[in-house]
């Protein structure tokens, strides 16, 4: 099999009402955005990925792509992984783009990704993942009526100026809701500063903050510190009465591996559409078995990021632990988080499970026509013409005779 086209989506779905995210303080998101990848193959089968976006940053993307892709096989995962992070080398992270492979070959064998990778089919928990700030009484009403949705979990967003406000907030949250299952993420492991500008954590702030929340009975504390302070995150996950996650999105096992190396994080949250792409993850999976610690991946992209990484959990059969589930009502719901496929909707706080073949999820063709726009489209023979029109057709019959050689 050898991939022979592919094609790049803008996609961006607007939202009825603003959303505020905490990791970008200040900035009004009002529109779902990313990039859609497919790749089709000389079977016919079509493989679908997508990326998260601000905009159209990725305009220049496809001409890098298709030199590295087109006539590849996208079932040598390996070479996959290594041709993406190649063309990663000048800017882009392209490990989202990996995905897309592992959905033909499901599509190719007639099962989905997590029975692949040696999972079975099995109702998922998920936690009510918050996305803004919220005032501390006004989001305690939030959460007493998430549970009363039939969730069990929900995580909460600090991102004050002071200290002191940050711990009030959980404080009163805790008070308010009862005996309710809370994380925290303080978003400091990429600290994202283009509107507002917040301080950054260092390590006493952050024990300081970890002692607050054993105090106030939370489950988890994500992110505390910038990702790669890896000296910085071991020495909290050391004193820390709470468990400490992270690695949302590392630069895959490369940085990863190190993580677990001095041991920084009781529990690995890798996001396949950043931290390596599938086959990564799933090395993630197995040292957090070797080294007994656990995994819940990131899951704040879009629904075909959402459907990725699901299947990265449902292919552990061990793991117990709740799924985020991104919900920020009125703007961060499932119509327009979803946008392009059917929504995920989750009953009583479970999700039941998927049996398509491939990453489990289906593109709506109306709702691309409507939100979506192509700008770019390149075939095997559209390839060979643009090489012989920029390099001139000796110099194109020479790359052939090499590349043929290589593979």
């Amino acid at each position: 099999m050898k991939i022979t086209a592919i094609e790049l989506y803008h996609v961006s779905i607007p939202l009825k009402e603003t959303f505020w995210p905490t990791w970008i303080p200040g900035y009004p998101q009002t529109h779902n955005r990313f990039t859609l990848i497919k790749i089709v193959t000389d079977e016919g089968i079509e493989g679908y990925s997508a990326g998260a976006a601000m905009g159209t940053e990725r305009e220049g993307l496809g001409d890098l792509l298709g030199g590295y892709l087109l006539g590849s096989d996208p079932t040598d995962i390996d070479r996959v992984q290594a041709l993406l992070k190649q063309a990663g080398i000048l800017g882009w992270r392209n490990f989202w783009i990996e995905p897309a492979c592992w959905d033909i070959i499901g599509k190719k064998e007639g099962k989905p990704v997590y029975e692949l990778l040696g999972g079975k089919a099995r109702p998922i928990e998920v936690y009510c993942s918050t996305g803004e700030m919220h005032p501390a009484e006004k989001r305690a009403e939030e959460i007493l009526r998430i549970k009363e949705m039939g969730y069990r979990t929900a995580k909460l967003r600090v991102k004050n100026h002071e200290l002191k406000d940050d711990i009030a907030l959980i404080e009163t949250i805790r008070k308010r809701v009862g005996d309710f299952s809370l994380g925290v993420d303080a978003n400091q492991g990429w600290l994202v500063s283009i509107v507002d500008k917040v301080p950054a954590w260092d390590l006493d702030r952050a024990k300081r903050f970890s002692d607050a929340c054993y105090d106030n009975a939370i489950q988890w504390l994500e992110e505390p510190l910038d990702s790669r302070d890896y000296d910085g995150n071991a020495a909290l996950k050391k004193y820390s009465r709470v468990k400490i996650s992270g690695a949302e999105l590392n630069y895959g096992w490369d940085e990863i591996k190190i993580m677990f190396e001095k041991d920084c994080f009781d529990i690995y949250q890798p996001d396949a559409m950043f931290a390596g792409g599938i086959a990564q993850v799933k090395q993630v999976i197995d040292a957090c078995h070797k080294h007994d610690r656990l995994y819940t991946p990131h899951t704040w992209t879009n629904g075909i990021g959402f459907y990725v990484n699901w299947n990265m959990v449902l292919s552990d059969p061990e793991n117990m632990l709740p799924l985020e589930y991104p919900f920020e009502p009125p703007s961060w719901i499932p119509q327009y988080r979803d946008g392009i496929i059917a929504p995920i909707l989750p009953e009583n706080g479970y999700l039941k499970p998927f049996t398509q073949p491939g990453l489990g999820f289906t593109i709506d063709q109306r709702m691309l026509r409507k939100y979506g726009k192509r700008f770019f489209k390149i075939t095997e023979s559209g390839l060979k013409w643009k090489v012989i029109k920029e390099k001139g057709l000796k110099t194109a019959l020479e790359i052939k005779k090499r590349k043929e050689a290589a593979n």
